[in-house]
Formats: C-alpha cells, sequence, structure tokens
C-alpha cells in the first residue's frame, strides 16, 4: 500500500513524469494507468470466470443433489465423498475427488437459507422440541429437551425429559407458563407429530386431540413455522453432569431465572424487566393447571397387572380382570378404579420394563403362603431387620403356619408405612 501511495503522490502531486516513474519503479504503462485510477490496490479481476472443462458437465447434477438432500433427514444425507463416487459410478465422472469437494462447499454457502429479520410483538411465544447429550451417574446419554422462549424479552424457559410424547409435551407447557406467569397469547411451533396429525393444502394442519386440549384449557392462538433452533445448545453446552434428570431440571430452571437478570442487548433493561411489560400482554392462568397426564382404559391381567406405554405395572390382586383407567404422567403412572386410585408406580420409560409393588400380593400369598419365597413381585424386596427376625420366630414357634401369619402381619403395610410396622414390631 505504501509503493502504491508513493507513486500516486508522485504524480498525481509532485507532478513528476509518467516516464521517470515507470523507469524509477520498473512498472508497465497500463500498471501506472491502473493505481493512478485507483485510490487502493483493486485486486485481481477475472473478466469472464475461470472455465472448468472436466467438472463442469456435472454441476447442474451436483446442485440437483444438494438440494434433494434438504428434504430428508441430515444424517442420510449425500457427503462430497458419496456425491465423488455416485458421479464416477452412475455419469462416468473422471475428474479428481478435490474438485467435487470445493464445489460441494461452494454450492452449500450458496444454497444456504436467507432469513428475513423479524419483528417480535411482546406476549407472543415460540417452543421447540430438541435433543442433546448428558452424562447422567457417569453414563453418556440422549435425552429429549423441551424449550419456551419469548423473543421479544428473550425469556427463556428450559427442561429436559426422557423422550418426546404427549404427556412431555403438555408438561412442558404447564411448567412454561407457571415460570412467565402467564399464557403468551401466541405460540409458535414446527410441525413435531405430538402437535399435528397430518400437514392439509394450502398450509392448513389438522391438529392432534393432545393439542387441542391442552389449546381449549389454555386458550392460546396457535402459529406454525421453522422455529429459530439457537438458545437450546447455551444450556446444554458443556455436556450437563447430573445424578438424575430431575437434578438437571432444577438446575435448569436456576439458570433460567439468573438469565432474567441480564440485559438485554441494544433495550437497556433487564429480560426480567421486559418480562414484567410482556405479562399485560398474556392470558391469565386458569385457576387449576393442566392435569398433563394421558389416560387409557384397560383390563388387569391375571397376573394383576396393566400396561401402559409397553411397560406393565401391578395392582391389587382383588382387581384382576378389572377394567380400570391409568394415568401416565412424566414421573408416575396411577391406576383408577373409578373415583379410587389403587396404585400409583414411577414411570418407567425403557421397554417392556413390569414395575412390581409387593403389597398387591399379600392378600394372595396369606392363601398360598407356600409361595411365598419364590414369588417374583417379593424379589429384592428391602425390609427393616425386625420384620425378618419375626418370621424366623413365628415360623419356629408355628411351623407352616407361621408363614401364613408372618404375611398378615405384612398386610398391615396396606394402610401403614414400613416405619410405623417397624415401630410396632
Amino acid at each position: 500500500m505504501k509503493w502504491w501511495t508513493d507513486i500516486r503522490r508522485k504524480v498525481l502531486v509532485e507532478q513528476v513524469s509518467k516516464r521517470k516513474v515507470m523507469a524509477e519503479y520498473s512498472i508497465h504503462a497500463k500498471t501506472l494507468e491502473k493505481i493512478l485510477s485507483n485510490p487502493e490496490p483493486p485486486g485481481y479481476r477475472m473478466s469472464r470466470p475461470r472455465p472448468k472443462p472436466v467438472i463442469g458437465p456435472f454441476l447442474g447434477r451436483i446442485e440437483e443433489i444438494l438440494k434433494q438432500d434438504r428434504q430428508i433427514p441430515r444424517k442420510q444425507r449425500h457427503t462430497a465423498k458419496r456425491i465423488f463416487d455416485r458421479l464416477k459410478a452412475e455419469e462416468g465422472y473422471s475428474g479428481g475427488y478435490t474438485q467435487i469437494k470445493e464445489t460441494v462447499r461452494e454450492l452449500k454457502g450458496r444454497l444456504k437459507e436467507v432469513y428475513i429479520p423479524l419483528s417480535h410483538r411482546p406476549g407472543e411465544a415460540q417452543m421447540d422440541f430438541g435433543y442433546a447429550l448428558v452424562k447422567e451417574n457417569g453414563v453418556l446419554r440422549k435425552v429429549a429437551f423441551f424449550v419456551m422462549s419469548l423473543p421479544y424479552s428473550d425469556a427463556v424457559y428450559v427442561q429436559v425429559y426422557e423422550k418426546i410424547c404427549t404427556e412431555v409435551f403438555w408438561d412442558g407447557h404447564v411448567r412454561a407458563f407457571r415460570f412467565f406467569g402467564g399464557v403468551p397469547c401466541r405460540i409458535s411451533y414446527d410441525n413435531e407429530k405430538v402437535m399435528v396429525a397430518q400437514v392439509l393444502q394450502n398450509h392448513e394442519r389438522k391438529l392432534t386431540d393432545g393439542f387441542l386440549q391442552l389449546q381449549s384449557h389454555y386458550l392460546f392462538k396457535e402459529h406454525f413455522c421453522n422455529v429459530a433452533r439457537g438458545t437450546r445448545s447455551n444450556y446444554m453446552v458443556p455436556v450437563p453432569e447430573v445424578r438424575s434428570l430431575e437434578e438437571l431440571n432444577r438446575k435448569l430452571e436456576e439458570r433460567c431465572h439468573e438469565e432474567l437478570g441480564r440485559t438485554l442487548r441494544g433495550k437497556g433493561r433487564t429480560k426480567g424487566q421486559l418480562l414484567e411489560e410482556e405479562r399485560t400482554r398474556f392470558i391469565d392462568l386458569p385457576d387449576a393447571p393442566f392435569d398433563a397426564c394421558r389416560i387409557k382404559s384397560t383390563t388387569a391381567s391375571s397376573l394383576s397387572l396393566v400396561r401402559f406405554d409397553r411397560n406393565d405395572y401391578s395392582v391389587p390382586v382383588r382387581f384382576a380382570h378389572y377394567q380400570m383407567v391409568i394415568k401416565g404422567y412424566i414421573d408416575r403412572v396411577e391406576v383408577c378404579r373409578g373415583a379410587e386410585r389403587i396404585a400409583s408406580h414411577p414411570r418407567l420409560w425403557s421397554k417392556e420394563g413390569v414395575h412390581f409393588d409387593p403389597v398387591h400380593y399379600l392378600a394372595l400369598l396369606e392363601r398360598k403362603p407356600g409361595g411365598f419365597d419364590h414369588a417374583r413381585p417379593l424379589e429384592d424386596w428391602k425390609l427393616p431387620s425386625c420384620l425378618r427376625d419375626l418370621r424366623r420366630r413365628l415360623e419356629a414357634e408355628l411351623a407352616g403356619e407361621g408363614t401364613r401369619e408372618y404375611i398378615k402381619v405384612l398386610r398391615l403395610l396396606e394402610k401403614h408405612t414400613p416405619k410405623e410396622l417397624a415401630r410396632a414390631v
């Protein structure tokens, strides 16, 4: 740049002759004219694109493949190597791999989406699901997470779950509305199947019953689009290390509260202050929150088990073969017979699992005490040591009848806690 400036000054200011300057700096007349015409070096400019005789005939095919890839899952899209292999096998391409790799990089850059900056009105929200890695008790695994954000105030609510399903969709909304202190008047969604049963013509959608139940309770308007996905990574980097998802959710909610104290760039106020302003546009929370559970009618089997979401849960043996209703929450499964709740279990998220409550089978074992030591529901049942001592004494004094008497004592657990029974024993 200094060399360029010196030449321009000598000719244009000091009036040194062009011939003398060309001789002094050993430059051509055309080069000098370029220097005098431009305040700074313009760089190399091609008059026409450089020819690509080898790859040129295949550019259209490469672009076609990349455009088709945008309609399929990311992990099934073509790599540059796969495109190279296909062009060699199917199109007779004779060039090298490097040309294909550079062309793919250039075309992907040109094919990226361009977005219009949007204005965000107070009281409107965006909701999205995603997946992230979490290290739980030292084991790395994938979990689903729910994100609801308010673009106007940039307030965000994040929670993690075992998987994406209807009750998770419900529970995330219930928690987010409680966190924000109201219901956004309009919420934007993508086309997740727990919300959209079918995409129709003219951008219309057939919504799922689960979505409509939640909407009827909270009365917000829906809007479907490609929701922005930038927020999620900030809350999951680095990979969280926790003992349980409940612990992680507590930490995420604390982080969401802390973020409300941060001043938003360009607005001069904190997120919390902007959220207070947004609340004037919210729909008031109903008196009772939505009951975020999926309900299923079923019949208990001869093993006193009911099935929900591919897992089995026990009920008291007196209800075997009876019809009943299962209520599946994200953390528990409740079994009801009429208005009575007859069983409650922790929710299983595996497949083909079984959760027994040993107390459910004591009435049957009282009639058949010989099966006590072989009953699967009683395997690994941890009881206070005083109860084991009681069994030894009863069986020593009453022989075979002692086991039946011991089971009668255990049946007190149908109405009392193990701690209360241990104290009585």
